[in-house]
């Protein structure tokens, strides 16, 4: 008898809690890029191994198109860096960047091989924008973990031929009463390299989960880079005007 429970105990009490069905969970993040409309202002900011920050002044707008998601990041301040810059994220691939600076005719495509590095470097990339993960072809549900306090679902995601992308896979903490990622590590192609991200001050507005700040760090490394949100609006009623060629190369005077 003995060893039987011996042999039974593993199965009772050594469980793991089984992974949660992916395209449940995806669904929530999905619904959220889909009906994304919102407008944010704030800065990004670089703090380095010695603790200095160089910040920039950025406006975030997105809108979700028929079969696309654009967002454009518009660099205010300095004025040595303004520039504008349109994201559109295709669920089945095809993204593209384009970039426009003060006194451009048009907006010029990004080469893709700039597309993993960012206004204040490589820390915060371009790509990190576009959260496409979520619509790679390759989705596995691992194990629930806790990440603080938070109960989540983690999700494994891996791009297939037509994803444009400089990581090889993504795994994502998704609180699970609320669909919000919470922790991200992002593991590069040519490095292997992980980049993570952590999400701080998860906040509910107009029926939108949205997180206030968000660290991305490169592991194994010193200093961080922040993107901070101080206000904006999660339901701006954007138009495809506010993302047209011309909107792209237009500035207003000063920095």
């Amino acid at each position: 008898m003995r060893a039987l429970m011996l042999a039974v105990a593993p199965l009772l009490f050594g469980m793991a809690a089984p992974a949660a069905d992916v395209s449940a969970v995806l669904a929530v993040p999905r619904q959220r890029i889909q009906e994304a409309d919102y407008r944010a202002t704030g800065q990004l900011v670089r703090v380095d191994a010695a603790g200095a920050r160089l910040s920039y002044g950025v406006t975030l707008k997105a809108h979700w198109f028929p079969g696309v998601l654009r967002v454009l990041l518009e660099i205010n301040s300095p004025a040595s860096a303004r520039a504008h810059v349109l994201l559109e994220m295709r669920p089945e691939g095809h993204n593209a960047i384009q970039i426009a600076h003060p006194g451009d005719k048009a907006a010029a495509a990004l080469p893709f091989d700039k597309w993993s590095d960012g206004p204040l470097g490589a820390g915060f990339s371009y790509e990190d924008l576009f959260e496409s993960q979520y619509f790679w072809p390759g989705q596995t549900a691992l194990e629930p973990a806790k990440y603080g306090a938070r109960d989540c679902d983690v999700i494994m995601s891996t791009p297939g031929s037509a994803d444009r992308t400089h990581y090889s896979q993504v795994k994502t903490w998704l609180d699970k009463s609320i669909g919000f990622p919470v922790y991200a590590e992002k593991s590069a192609k040519d490095t292997a390299a992980v980049k993570e991200f952590t999400y701080f001050g998860l906040r509910h507005n107009g029926g939108v989960w949205s997180a206030s700040q968000i660290e991305a760090k490169v592991r194994g490394q010193a200093g961080s880079t922040l993107l901070i949100v101080n206000g904006g609006s999660a339901k701006a009623n954007l138009t495809l005007k506010d993302f047209s060629p011309t909107a792209l190369v237009h500035f207003q005077d000063g920095p």
